[in-house]
């Protein structure tokens, strides 16, 4: 009787462990969405009757060893641009199109554009969002408006986990949206 007692009690001991870890759901790790490695940026841009503009940034040994190469441009005074970004990463073979990747995770992603401001007056150009992930800018796509002859730098830089409700952030003030850079550029631009 003793034996038989004990043996069930180590039978409901047993059966109550063995239920208490398979109850025990197993949650998978988070994936990493770790920030994309840019090689190449294209900003490619067109307007009716001018002649196509293509600004470019190339660093195929990626961060550190040799420098990018970047071609800047010369656009027409008061002339309105559409714009296109192109980003790749081709470092792999065939070349990863980062522009799908920032496309199918708009949301987590928005680009920023400013002009320089020189002893010269800087740039004198504006950049306005023509793209939304839904609700807020992305800026695959935009609308690149010239002013008078002048030239200077256009910075282009993507961040990704902005805050896009942030103060400023969807009229393209990068101030408060916080996220990681993916990638910054500077293109040497002259309007003449």
């Amino acid at each position: 009787m003793f034996l038989s007692k004990n043996i069930s009690s180590f039978l409901i001991l047993l059966i109550s462990t063995l239920f208490l870890f398979s109850s025990c759901e197993k949650k998978d790790p988070e994936p990493i969405n770790e920030q994309e490695l840019i090689t190449t940026v294209t900003y490619t841009l067109t307007a009716t009757g001018k002649p196509t503009v293509v600004l470019s940034f190339k660093d195929l040994d990626g961060d550190g060893g040799n420098a990018p190469v970047l071609v800047g441009g010369t656009l027409a005074p008061n002339t309105v641009y559409s714009g296109s970004l192109n980003l790749l990463n081709e470092l792999k073979s065939p070349a990863e199109n980062i522009t799908k990747e920032i496309e199918e995770e708009n949301k987590e992603h928005q680009f920023f554009f400013s002009a320089t401001v020189g002893s010269n007056g800087g740039l004198n150009v504006s950049v306005a969002y023509d793209d939304t992930d839904g609700t807020n800018p992305v800026g695959l796509k935009t609308k690149v408006t010239t002013g008078a002859a002048s030239q200077g730098k256009l910075r282009v830089t993507l961040l990704h986990g902005p805050n896009k409700s942030a103060a400023g952030v969807s009229d393209g003030n990068s101030a408060n949206a916080g996220g990681e850079t993916d990638i910054e550029v500077e293109f040497d631009v002259t309007i003449e």
